[in-house]
């Protein structure tokens, strides 16, 4: 059984690198780029040269191709030592054309050009905009910079190669000044005890010059023990949930903010704040450019994800999902047995007549249909508020998700049935008297619900990526609806992310599909011998 699943999931492996390659050509290469940036406030409040060079830099982001500033060049001209801090500002200085550049600029001009242009970018020169008198307009400074379209494979690999981050010491660059470096371990978690003075036992794992601080803690939310030394990267979000990796966005719970006095460890500053300590990931001169994060923070281990009401979009997923699942299992195996079992009775036609509605009728269109009735004649929610704890608003999108699955379970388990029933076991367990109860109960459902099995896994495995349909109707947070706002507002991380999550997902589903066929039935075996 061993080697059958590792090459069901290297095959599955496969599989899916391939369906998110194919995302990624339609994202990447047969969609309009431009249309990223229409919902972007900065963009449309920009202008002239200032408007060109944020559009570049924000199609880095979005892994369209390498942008270099000429300014990010001379930087590193600073670091490298070939020029002084001094003489930064005559080598950065762009002239408003190419006749009004200094002696010093021109130089590094022409080294920045012939550098990239060697290295197959195209180096764009833009004069300074300005009004017939001579002032430059607002953004219409000069500008000079580097760009080169990324390929698809190399985008690919280097999605695919960072997609597991190892966390370590040298996260943070070596030239920051951070103090020393290392692990720390206590017993006595900082969060847990800001003033130092109290000692409530837990245990926590403390990095600086790591990209999280708290490499491992215990805390009272599931599974109760959490680690940051190896975390999954997804792909960054650029307008669903701006700056946060899909993983993240699809796990962080929501809602309103759930406050608490809060004492902050070493400095001591105490608020009212939502603030998860846990959860701190280091930002780069943060508290310089804030005082707030000054009077909090002790380091720049300022980049917190706040504690919330409700549940994350994977939680509500599930939560609505596992409950469908158990009630059409429930509902659809026990009525196509008793369908199969009085079979052409006014039962079995009727359930029959509900089959066909269900397959006949678009999923959108009773969908529509039993949200409008159990708003107008049950009186139930028919739109999700995240907030509110009224669990009668889970009731349609339940009923909505598992209507068409016990349809598809009776038509499935009435089928196996009946096929069952004209097998020699069964015509010998007449022969030997015994019932037609017992011989449906004890031998023919056992082996008519084997092929059923298969599907179990991947039911319950599917609870967490939610329905994309369901979902948008009435308006659950949850992680079908999140792929619905990533195709809306072109945001291409998520769209990867959330599509590489769910191959992922059909992959264990299956291959679980697999190992449960064989556990329930002995006849099936994943071992091939030799005759």
């Amino acid at each position: 059984m061993g080697k059958y699943i590792l090459k069901r999931l290297l095959r599955g492996a496969f599989s899916a690198i391939c369906v998110v390659l194919i995302v990624m050509i339609l994202v990447y290469s047969l969609l309009d780029r431009t249309v990223i940036l229409a919902a972007d406030p900065n963009y449309s409040k920009m202008q002239s040269n200032a408007r060109i060079s944020y559009e570049q830099s924000r199609y880095e982001a979005f892994g369209y191709l390498d942008y270099v500033p000429y300014a990010d060049y001379v930087t590193e001209l600073v670091k490298s030592g070939e020029i002084t801090e001094e003489e930064r500002s005559k080598v950065a200085l762009i002239g408003r054309t190419v006749e009004k550049d200094s002696e010093e600029a021109s130089e590094y001009i022409q080294k920045f050009t012939e550098k990239y242009r060697s290295e197959g970018y195209e180096v764009v020169r833009l004069d300074a905009d300005a009004r017939k008198n001579g002032q430059v307009k607002d953004g219409g400074q000069a500008a000079l910079y580097a760009v080169k379209d990324v390929p698809l494979l190399k985008r690919a690999l280097t999605y695919f190669t960072g997609m597991l981050f190892v966390d370590n010491i040298h996260y943070v660059p070596e030239e920051t000044d951070i103090g020393e470096r290392g692990l720390t371990f206590t017993l006595y978690d900082p969060v847990y005890n800001p003033t130092g003075t109290e000692k409530k036992f837990s245990p926590a794992i403390i990095g600086n010059g790591t990209k999280h601080k708290y490499l491992l803690y215990f805390d009272n939310q599931f599974p109760f023990i959490h680690q940051n030394f190896i975390t999954l990267n997804l792909g960054e979000s650029y307008t669903v949930n701006r700056g946060i990796d899909v993983f993240t966005t699809m796990n962080a719970s929501q809602g309103s903010y759930v406050l608490k006095e809060m004492i902050y460890p070493d400095t001591g500053f105490v608020e009212e704040s939502a603030d998860d300590l846990h959860t701190a990931t280091y930002a780069a001169g943060s508290r310089e450019v804030n005082a707030v994060y000054a009077e909090r923070f002790n380091d720049d281990y300022t980049n917190v994800i706040t504690h919330k009401t409700g549940l994350s979009k994977l939680g509500f997923s599930f939560v609505i999902g596992i409950i469908e699942v158990i009630i059409a299992y429930i509902l659809g195996l026990s009525i196509g047995l008793t369908m199969a079992q009085f079979k052409d009775s006014w039962f079995d036609k009727i359930c029959t007549v509900y089959i066909m509605f269900i397959i006949a009728v678009p999923s959108l269109a009773y969908i529509f249909l039993f949200k409008a009735v159990g708003g107008a004649v049950f009186k139930l929610p028919t739109l999700f508020e995240v907030d509110s704890k009224d669990w009668k608003m889970y009731i349609l999108p339940i009923i909505s998700l598992a209507l068409p699955q016990i349809a598809n379970l009776m038509k499935w388990m009435r089928r196996y049935m009946i096929d069952q029933q004209n097998s020699d076991y069964v015509k010998f367990a007449r022969s030997g008297g015994l019932s037609e109860h017992e011989i449906f109960t004890k031998h023919i459902w056992k082996n008519a619900v084997i092929p059923i099995t298969h599907g179990i896994p991947g039911s319950i495995i599917f609870a967490m990526t939610g329905a994309i349909i369901t979902e948008r109707v009435y308006s659950v947070p949850g992680a079908g609806n999140l792929l619905t706002q990533a195709i809306n507002k072109y945001d291409n991380g998520v769209i990867v992310g959330v599509t590489l999550f769910y191959a992922t997902l059909s992959v264990v589903a299956i291959v679980l599909g697999d190992v449960l066929m064989a556990t329930v039935d002995p006849r099936i075996s994943f071992t091939s011998k030799a005759r």
